[in-house]
């Protein structure tokens, strides 16, 4: 039999030796990763799916970075319920690449979107752009806004500070305004606001436009951020609902497909930018749906555990069964509890209420 190169490859170029040998506990990460300190400072955003990401490293010792943080007197709870804490600012869930782009935008004055305030059934008012990171909305617009600068102030500390930035792709799904093109993180008039088919347009972002807006993104944070990494990661959390047209189950793979094609390309094309396959280990026929709760959407903490320790031994060398390192009190002053924080915070569950 002749030589060829198969016959040099390691395991992990095998499906049979790293994959159905390896099943349900596949860890499907070869080459150059990520490396971790215990000092460096990393930040999340993104979907849902980003939350268990900062509580494992915060329960694991790592520097979660937090810089905007509740009032020392607000409780534990009331702080995690308005958002503090559950991601390194309390910008909400930022399920679109559009919506990141714009963040860092709106945090820098580049962009001043023309939406105002939505109103609520109650009185309150809600920002258009987090709509329910306050429980029952701001008082007024006049605390919305002085609320917004500050969480603003604290974006920006959070770009211009942070080591690694953590950022989980969620869907290309998404409703911008007719006027500007800004992005709103749930569909106008789920949580506030009124939809108005004339002022509001559906757009299913393409992989070529999630792939120019993650490295837009990229670009504007190593302006103010030079050192920053990145590591890019899939949500496995399916579309709780479809605007596509398509039934949801093709619209979810669509979505999942453009997302994991376009980050593949930043990681290649981009320097210090690193991909993590969470989407892979959850959703991959390796394991046979185990990691799933009931509903097939949420992700189980048996999954959770398994995806982060699959990133701890690659980025930090911790194998499971290690002794670890003191939990840090996470900057809100909540320690990370895993038990409470499997349930995430998450807007785009809105759309299905039973």
């Amino acid at each position: 039999m002749t030589d060829h190169p198969y016959r040099a490859m390691p395991d992990t170029a095998y499906w049979r030796r790293s994959v159905a040998a390896t099943a349900p506990w596949a860890d499907p990460i070869a080459g150059p990763f990520l490396h971790l300190s215990r000092e460096d400072k990393v930040a999340t955003a993104g979907s849902c799916f980003a939350q268990h990401i900062a509580r494992h490293l915060a329960a694991s010792g790592f520097h979660y970075l937090v810089t905007e943080t509740a009032h020392p007197i607000v409780p534990a709870e009331a702080a995690k319920a308005a958002g503090y804490g559950v991601y390194t600012a309390r910008y909400g869930n930022i399920y679109t690449t559009l919506q990141l782009v714009q963040l860092f935008d709106r945090a820098y004055a580049r962009f001043t979107p023309a939406e105002a305030p939505w109103r609520l059934a109650d009185g309150g008012v809600a920002d258009p752009f987090r709509p329910t990171i306050q429980p029952g909305g701001f008082s007024s617009e006049a605390e919305l806004l002085t609320d917004r600068a500050h969480h603003f102030a604290k974006v920006r500390e959070a770009f211009e500070t942070l080591d690694v930035f953590v950022f989980t792709l969620g869907l290309t799904e998404g409703w911008v305004s007719a006027a500007d093109g800004a992005a709103f993180p749930i569909c106008p008039g789920v949580a506030g606001g009124t939809f108005d088919p004339a002022a509001y347009r559906f757009h299913n972002l393409r992989a070529s436009e999630v792939r120019a807006q993650l490295q837009d993104f990229i670009a504007r944070l190593r302006s103010v951020n030079p050192r920053a990494r990145v590591m890019l990661t899939v949500s496995p959390v399916p579309l709780a609902a479809s605007a596509s047209a398509q039934h949801v189950l093709p619209a979810t793979i669509y979505s999942k497909s453009v997302l994991r094609v376009a980050a593949q390309e930043v990681y290649e094309e981009v320097g210090d930018v690193f991909y993590f396959p969470s989407y892979e280990i959850v959703t991959g026929p390796q394991a046979r749906g185990r990691f799933y709760a009931e509903d097939l959407r949420e992700v189980t903490e048996e999954g959770v555990s398994h995806v982060m320790s699959v990133f701890l031994r690659h980025a930090a060398g911790i194998e499971p069964g290690m002794p670890a390192a003191p939990s840090r009190e996470v900057e809100t002053g909540v320690a990370p509890d895993i038990a409470a924080w499997i349930e995430t915070m998450c807007d785009e569950a809105m759309l299905d209420q039973p």
